[in-house]
């Protein structure tokens, strides 16, 4: 359980402490137990921790008591972890934690320590995830495998060449089967080179999860954790992060400082990518136009910039892919409601506000690279003006409305920016032709 809640990839790395749920009193978390809702689960374990009954719980819910009866478990033994905060935590609780599926970074959040302290102390005492096959229906030997930290290791180790391929874990807007694509191509292409193909992702619904896509296959949310396990038991050359979206992306910095070697454009150049003023002082040095543009960690920021460039605006949150919580705003009212509403403003996550290009034709270049050149296969011109999500829009192939000039110059930038970056591999532009 503890598990398929790190795999819903919505921040949350355990059942505790969710939104405000445990500042509310008993008789207020009971009021919303009334009604079904995804955040259920959030919300009972915090009536446990407050002192719900079995049976309240059970007349509530109708869930039935053995399932409340583990929950149950998991919250006394979490109240125990809490009285050592500040404090090392003794070893058979750090023990009992990691077989009752407490995640590294969930002990680290609670107990105030750094993930990688808490990973230390455990391999320290020899407990490590060890994986057993999942039993396929008509297969013998279907090599499709998940992790337990309650059962010896029953998965084999071969010696050939090995590269991991992360997928893209959950489907949702802006980031669907199509990466999932990619990461079975990925797959298929290694084992034609020779290389055994293991697949880490928890999607079920998914081609890259069917087991025989790759050579090995490791049902796992995509967590640092997971990830690192299977790295350091199978030994792979390399770790490929750049087929499964975003999310095999926000996990690859950490990935490689923790040692593993990720292939293709490094984590510093998606980093550089993703930080929105940086890439803006590249540009400037590329000599590539932008629209003007800010960054802003508070409302009053945010009105500042706004001010500065002029409406209307794209803003949307940094470090963000495939379109999510973006909005164009006309004018200061919407700006106001949108940084209350939308989004989580902080220092570490500000908004990113853009001159919003009007009736602007919005064209986009696939593109792949060695890092010293870049080869552009096809320019999609879109049917709909710019600021229409992509996912929403029709493009067609060859364009049939942008003159060969503007072509030649998404070419050219295409070509510099993936050079500049350095990328290896894939890599995505999108244009406004205003």
């Amino acid at each position: 359980f503890q598990k398929s809640i790190r795999s819903l990839e919505n921040g949350r790395y355990g059942l505790g402490f969710a939104k405000d749920f445990h500042e509310r009193s008993l008789i207020e978390l009971m009021e919303l137990l009334a009604e079904p809702s995804s955040e259920r689960q959030f919300v009972m374990y915090e009536a446990l921790r407050k002192g719900a009954t079995i049976d309240d719980l059970y007349a509530k819910t109708h869930i039935k008591p053995w399932f409340i009866e583990q929950m149950k478990e998991l919250v006394d033994l979490e109240e125990q972890i809490l009285q050592y905060k500040g404090k090392e935590l003794p070893e058979q609780l750090l023990v009992q934690a990691k077989k009752d599926g407490f995640s590294d970074r969930y002990l680290g959040h609670i107990l105030e320590v750094p993930e990688t302290e808490i990973r230390l102390g455990r391999t320290n005492l020899g407990v490590v995830q060890a994986w057993e096959p999942v039993p396929v229906s008509g297969v013998e030997d279907a090599a499709y495998y998940f992790s337990t930290y309650n059962a010896p290791d029953k998965v084999g180790r071969s010696e050939r060449p090995k590269i991991m391929v992360l997928g893209g874990g959950p489907n949702r807007i802006g980031q669907g089967i199509e990466f999932d694509y990619c990461c079975v191509h990925a797959a298929f292409a290694l084992r034609d080179e020779g290389y055994e193909s293991i697949m880490v992702n928890c999607n079920p619904e998914t081609v890259s999860t069917d087991y025989d896509t790759s050579d090995k296959l490791y049902f796992e949310p995509l967590t640092v954790e997971d990830v690192l396990s299977i790295y350091e038991k199978e030994k792979p050359e390399g770790i490929i992060v750049q087929f499964g979206g975003q999310t095999p992306l926000n996990i690859a910095n950490e990935l490689a400082q923790a040692g593993a070697k990720i292939i293709g454009t490094t984590p510093e150049t998606i980093d550089l990518a993703e930080d929105r003023d940086r890439f803006r002082q590249m540009m400037r040095k590329l000599g590539i136009p932008q629209p003007a543009s800010g960054m802003a960690s508070t409302l009053e920021e945010a009105l500042e910039v706004a001010e500065e460039i002029g409406y209307p605006l794209m803003v949307r949150p940094s470090y963000v892919l495939g379109g999510r919580a973006m909005e164009v705003v006309h004018d200061e009212e919407m700006l106001k409601h949108y940084v209350s509403v939308a989004v989580d403003v902080t220092p570490e996550r500000p908004i990113l506000i853009d001159k919003f290009l009007e009736n602007a034709i919005e064209a986009e270049a696939d593109a792949i690279a060695d890092g010293t050149e870049a080869f552009v296969p096809a320019v999609m011109e879109h049917i709909e003006l710019a600021g229409i999500h992509s996912g929403d829009s029709a493009c067609v192939i060859p364009p049939i409305s942008i003159p060969a000039k503007h072509l030649d110059t998404i070419y050219e930038y295409t070509r510099r920016i993936a050079v500049e970056l350095n990328v290896v591999g894939l890599m995505n532009i999108q244009y406004a032709i205003a």
